[in-house]
């Protein structure tokens, strides 16, 4: 039997070369000098950033379209679309003013009636933006490149939630675009950002072609992550989808592709040795890894069946299946913020300390009146943690006598599926897995899962009258140690309705061929910007 280790001992790219032909097709391109080949943690399904917080779908939208503000590397909310901004005395009205140069890939301006629309469709949709519009009056367009924002009572958070780096992130869109219903998805790829999506040369399941926009204006001061000048110095990025892990590898060690976004991870040791490979964490906050689940059907719209599932997920299951047993680039973790952020806390994790217990997670299942139908477990066969977690979620499940419907499928599948509120038995779902990055599940405003709105809520759509108060008590709170006290009651309250259940904290390598430099770490988003590639590696 062919294994990863085996493969990487007789090396790689002669298992690529001699086994099979090569992986990425000859075909007319853009200069290869010029070209970065990447194969990312997903394939892409759905091009509207918007409608879903699909991290792939993220990556997507930041080559294609572009943000009033961005993130720096030091978390800072920097000016990117917007060329200067201002707040009223009384702090109800924010303006803001384009800068000269912005147009989109069909040659039109764009204009403040686009920034807008766009504002309006992104808030419909995300929780930050969500909170932000509760205290909204109004968002006038004074003229081609002026609009403004007016509040009925001062917000503190405007500008962090119009530059969030949390999926769903604000991106600008045509006006007739973001008119579209924010329950619909955008069809039309037409952005103002560094890359125009290739349609033409995309093929949907294979790869996404995405070419350098000539038309594009970078803002002058260096790059750092999502703020600063996107200098495109590549001529195409191309988004390859190859499942399997040990195909990705070996292209990547024969020279067929450039950057591997999440190869395997028990692996890297191993890899850090190829002296033709850098191998890095990018995003320095890590992921957090969990379960969530469907609040609007039976079992889990019961409380204690929910609460079942803190007492039956074993984290270092997940974690040891994906890293290996003795890797150090994880950790358990029972804060409902992600360990090591400011809102960490230990309110409520009696569940965490007492670990796994079979015999009460079914005490609480028969609690819950389950009835013996099926629970959907949805397993994402090609991703690195919805594989492994609906694999255990299955067998957890089983040995507290559940019966499970464990629904194998892609990536792209389950994010599609997740969206349904359908019944189970008639295409819904009762459990799915995936992960966020620490700074963004820390943020109980941004992150659209801490969000417990009902059917404005994220996939899962659970429903809590406190913790909705508490969200918006955290969100006006004007100090840091303020905002820490209420964290503590949010995350008290969070663990005993439990809308989703940790699996994890870890630190992700990606890795890339020697002669790739210039790449950018942040959380939640790959950005091709400032990476060039060398003529040898």
């Amino acid at each position: 039997m062919t294994t990863r280790r085996s493969i990487l001992k007789g090396g790689l790219a002669a298992a690529a070369l001699t086994s099979a032909p090569s992986v990425i097709g000859a075909k007319a391109q853009p200069s290869a000098a010029r070209t970065v080949k990447a194969v990312m943690h997903a394939d892409l399904r759905v091009l509207d950033p918007i409608w879903t917080t699909a991290n792939i779908s993220a990556y997507h939208g930041a080559m294609v379209y572009d943000t009033l503000f961005g993130l720096d590397g030091d978390f800072k909310p920097q000016p990117q679309m917007v060329t200067k901004w201002g707040l009223s005395d009384d702090k109800l009205t924010y303006t803001f003013e384009l800068r000269d140069g912005l147009k989109f890939h069909d040659d039109a301006a764009v204009t403040a009636a686009d920034c807008v629309a766009s504002v309006r469709r992104w808030a419909a949709r995300a929780a930050a933006g969500q909170s932000m519009m509760q205290r909204v009056k109004d968002t006038p367009v004074v003229d081609d490149k002026t609009f403004r924002i007016v509040l009925t009572e001062p917000y503190g958070l405007v500008i962090d939630s119009l530059s969030t780096i949390s999926t769903s992130l604000c991106y600008m869109m045509r006006k007739k675009d973001a008119e579209t219903d924010p329950n619909q998805q955008v069809r039309d790829t037409i952005g103002s950002g560094p890359f125009l999506y290739n349609r033409d040369e995309t093929r949907p399941g294979n790869r996404h072609v995405y070419d350098r926009n000539p038309n594009y204006h970078p803002r002058s001061e260096p790059a750092s992550a999502m703020a600063g000048g996107k200098v495109v110095k590549l001529d195409r990025v191309t988004f390859e989808n190859i499942a399997d892990e040990q195909t990705a590898l070996s292209a990547l060690q024969a020279g067929e592709i450039d950057f591997y976004e999440v190869p395997p991870q028990d692996l890297i040791d191993d890899l850090k040795k190829d002296k033709n490979l850098t191998v890095e964490v990018l995003n320095k906050t890590g992921h957090v890894a969990f379960m969530r689940l469907n609040s609007l059907h039976p079992p889990f719209n019961k409380p204690d069946a929910r609460k079942a599932m803190l007492y039956l997920a074993k984290q270092d299951d997940v974690m040891r299946a994906i890293f290996g047993q003795t890797s150090k680039s994880w950790q358990a973790c029972g804060s409902y913020f992600a360990c090591g952020t400011p809102m960490t806390n230990d309110e409520n994790t009696e569940w965490f300390k007492h670990g796994q217990d079979i015999a009460k997670a079914k005490e609480l299942f028969a609690k819950a009146g389950y009835d013996g139908k099926p629970v959907v477990v949805l397993q994402a066969t090609d991703h690195y943690l919805a594989n492994p977690a609906g694999l255990f979620a299955a067998q957890w499940l089983r040995q507290a006598g559940i019966n499970v419907d464990l629904a194998a499928m892609d990536w792209g599948a389950l994010v599609t599926r997740r969206a349904s509120k359908k019944p189970p038995a008639e295409g819904g779902w009762n459990i799915f897995s995936t992960t966020v990055t620490g700074i963004t599940f820390a943020d109980p405003i941004s992150f659209t899962g801490q969000a417990a709105n009902g059917e404005k809520a994220w996939f899962g759509w659970p429903t809590n009258e406190l913790q909705e108060q508490l969200r918006n008590k955290w969100a006006t709170a004007p100090t840091l140690e303020g905002r820490q006290a209420i964290a503590k009651d949010l995350q008290k309250n969070g663990w005993d309705y439990v809308p989703h259940v940790i699996l994890g904290q870890f630190y992700r390598n990606s890795t890339w061929r020697k002669n790739i430099t210039g790449v950018i770490g942040m959380p939640e988003v790959v950005g091709f910007w400032n990476m060039e590639k060398g003529v040898s590696g």
